[in-house]
């Protein structure tokens, strides 16, 4: 494997950049940013260089030896690093996970800008709102093919992204669901399978609609969001020394957070045509900010299709 890291433009900006950027980054915020982020920008500067370590291979036959430098095997930035473990994970999903003898629906679910930095900083409630997220789309499944909830289970796997296609800070959640559900027996094993049609647009719309007021109802009683007679206050404190909090709030309006250009909104060239959780089309429903997409299923047997649609969740914010 060649030694190409250095000769990439993305590694030499970063080269280039990094120490000012976190020089900057102090002077702005009167703080510097948390270890783990300088760790992985460093380990990324290291990744698959020689002098930084690597493995002498040797054939057995022709006695032919190749060095193989180290990985930093980071999961956020590394590019390198990024796809081999989107590869793995697509590979585990298809051969371990997922049933290949079902149609499989991704559902996206998106958040209005107002809660993705609060989904990306306080992981508990992210985790409650994929639980709520996850629990509307299972009942919807089993009342569509007719049970109840406690003689049926349903099937997912949900991959959180954190970022949109411009490298912004967009939390929203892709899962993989079996379109069906199985139907249990006196022992609560799985007995006999259901499929289910695809979700009309009402029905998503009535799931979304399910799933914002759950939502909304939880960040209430958590004391996020505080209602009166004639409006509804959002509140997040971040604290003054949370330095890559406050990057992320801008992140997540697409706005500078530092330097020169401090508070104004970064130019953003759309080059690719909209899909997936982006599409205003097809199978989709938005509400209040947030959107649930459905459009996008793979046939039972469609190992290559899966195979795809799995490396596709699990892909790297930077390719």
């Amino acid at each position: 494997m060649k030694d190409t890291s250095p000769e990439t433009l993305l590694y030499k900006i970063v080269q280039e950049n990094l120490l000012g950027f976190l020089e900057q980054v102090e002077v702005d915020t009167g703080y510097p940013l948390p270890d783990f982020v300088i760790k992985e920008f460093d380990e990324y500067l290291k990744c698959g260089i020689l002098a930084h370590g690597f493995l002498r291979a040797k054939c057995e036959s022709c006695s032919n030896e190749h060095l193989v430098a180290f990985s930093c095997k980071k999961r956020g930035f590394c590019p390198s690093c990024g796809v081999r473990r989107m590869n793995e994970s697509a590979i585990h999903m298809v051969d371990e996970v997922l049933p290949m003898d079902k149609a499989i629906r991704q559902w996206v679910l998106s958040f209005p800008f107002q809660l993705r930095l609060l989904l990306a900083i306080r992981l508990r409630i992210m985790g409650k709102c994929l639980a709520i997220t996850t629990r509307c789309i299972s009942n919807h499944l089993i009342k569509k093919a007719g049970l109840s909830r406690a003689k049926a289970k349903s099937g997912a796997v949900t991959l959180i992204q954190r970022f949109g296609g411009s490298i912004n800070l967009n939390v929203h959640f892709h899962q993989l669901a079996i379109d069906g559900v199985y139907e249990l027996d006196e022992n609560n094993e799985p007995r006999i399978f259901h499929p289910i049609a695809a979700p009309t647009k009402p029905e998503l719309e009535s799931i979304l609609t399910e799933i914002i007021n759950k939502i909304t109802r939880y960040l209430e009683k958590s004391g996020i969001i505080i209602k009166d007679d004639e409006n509804k206050e959002f509140q997040l404190e971040i604290p003054q020394e949370d330095s890559l909090s406050r990057l992320q709030a801008a992140a997540v309006t697409y706005r500078f957070a530092v330097g020169a250009n401090k508070g104004k909104k970064a130019l953003v060239l759309k080059t690719m045509p909209e899909a997936d959780h982006n599409s205003k089309k097809g199978l989709v429903a938005a509400n209040s900010g947030f959107s649930l997409h459905a459009g996008v299923h793979v046939s039972a047997g469609k190992k290559k299709g899966l195979e795809k649609l799995c490396r596709y969740i699990a892909r790297p914010p930077v390719a």
